[in-house]
């Protein structure tokens, strides 16, 4: 159920890229998003069209911030996001090695009848 865009700036390798997807794939499963569950869309983008405040929070981001919005279905508890939210960061951290001052996370969550996974039908509206 969960759509995943990833953002970044362009210049990393497939791998690096693909990793990411991956990372946050695997946290999704360890909140309870289904196996196989992996819808995700990765952008890059030049400079002059990835802005954001590098001290925002306090926080000190650079040119490697990673912007990750994931779209959901509501439900899911505080602890859960947080859960989330630190299993992302830390991955990121191990590999592909993304400070986790680097990684903006994004939750969007929607109604179950808000999705449908082909042959136009709302799979999940009851």
């Amino acid at each position: 159920m969960p759509f995943v865009r990833i953002d970044l700036k362009k210049g990393k390798d497939a791998d690096y890229r693909q990793q990411i997807g991956l990372v946050v794939y695997e946290a999704m499963l360890s909140v309870g998003v289904p196996q196989n569950d992996r819808f995700q869309v990765i952008n890059e983008h030049e400079d002059a069209n990835f802005m954001f405040d590098p001290t925002y929070l306090g926080i000190a981001r650079d040119d490697d911030l990673v912007i990750i919005q994931i779209t959901w279905n509501e439900g899911r508890s505080t602890d859960q996001k947080k859960a989330l939210y630190r299993a992302i960061a830390e991955g990121l951290s191990t590999a592909p090695g993304i400070r986790p001052e680097n990684v903006f996370i994004n939750l969007v969550e929607v109604k179950k009848e808000n999705w449908s996974f082909g042959n136009g039908i709302a799979q999940y509206a009851v």
